[in-house]
């Protein structure tokens, strides 16, 4: 028999596979020695990542907080956990990682000092480009001269982002839980790059290669700590 609400052969969720498979993999921890899942517990908002359709691995990557330390956006790895792309330019992971964005207007930081810059859709574009770029090496430069392709990379990657209706980019249309949503899209050499706003009150941005925008679906995650 088939799956049935998103269920396996055994009754278990994508999410709940994920949680079992957690105990075989190293708990990642931030530079400061706490474990990641502790920056994703904190977020005001709700973390977006494929749907059930979805059986792969699931994993955490890292999230991203404002001057104050309230956090701001992150992604999660879906698929293969990417390596930087070798000098021979083959490569073999195939994964998608979806970014979530709050979506606010500007406003001030929580001590009152600084003023937080409104997000968008673009907010979205630009922190999927550069997430696809950090695990990305083209195979025609030197390492010594990796530093500046991916300086040149991520300029080109703010410029496509805040002109998101340039012919650069494509429409796509895939569901967000369970809903028909617009998103900009667009291609590289190195992979594929999408960005659309919710109506749960975030951006989502996705990057991958390998696998096929085409047929990805997005959903709120009941439980992040099956990512851990």
């Amino acid at each position: 028999m088939g799956a049935i609400d998103g269920r396996d052969s055994v009754g278990q969720t994508a999410e709940e596979t994920a949680a079992e498979e957690a105990p075989r993999r190293a708990v990642r921890k931030t530079p400061d020695g706490h474990p990641v899942i502790d920056g994703y517990l904190l977020a005001p908002f709700p973390w977006y990542g494929l749907d059930e359709a979805f059986t792969g691995p699931r994993w955490l990557m890292q999230v991203g907080t404002a001057a104050d330390g309230a956090v701001e956006h992150g992604a999660l790895g879906h698929g293969d956990e990417p390596s930087i792309r070798t000098e021979s330019g083959s490569e073999k992971d195939r994964f998608a990682a979806v970014v979530t964005v709050a979506a606010h207007p500007g406003r001030r930081t929580a001590d009152g000092t600084g003023v937080l810059e409104a997000t968008s859709v673009s907010s979205a574009a630009w922190l999927a480009g550069a997430g696809l770029l950090n695990v990305t090496w083209p195979g025609q430069i030197d390492h010594s001269l990796r530093d500046d392709w991916l300086d040149q990379q991520t300029e080109t990657a703010w410029v496509l982002a805040d002109d998101m209706e340039g012919d650069d980019w494509s429409e796509l249309s895939l569901p967000v839980d369970g809903e028909p949503t617009p998103f900009r899209y667009r291609e590289s050499e190195y992979g594929w790059v999408l960005a659309g706003s919710t109506p749960a009150g975030v951006h989502l941005g996705a990057f991958g290669r390998g696998m096929s925008a085409y047929g990805l679906a997005f959903s709120a995650i009941k439980n992040i700590e099956h990512y851990s």
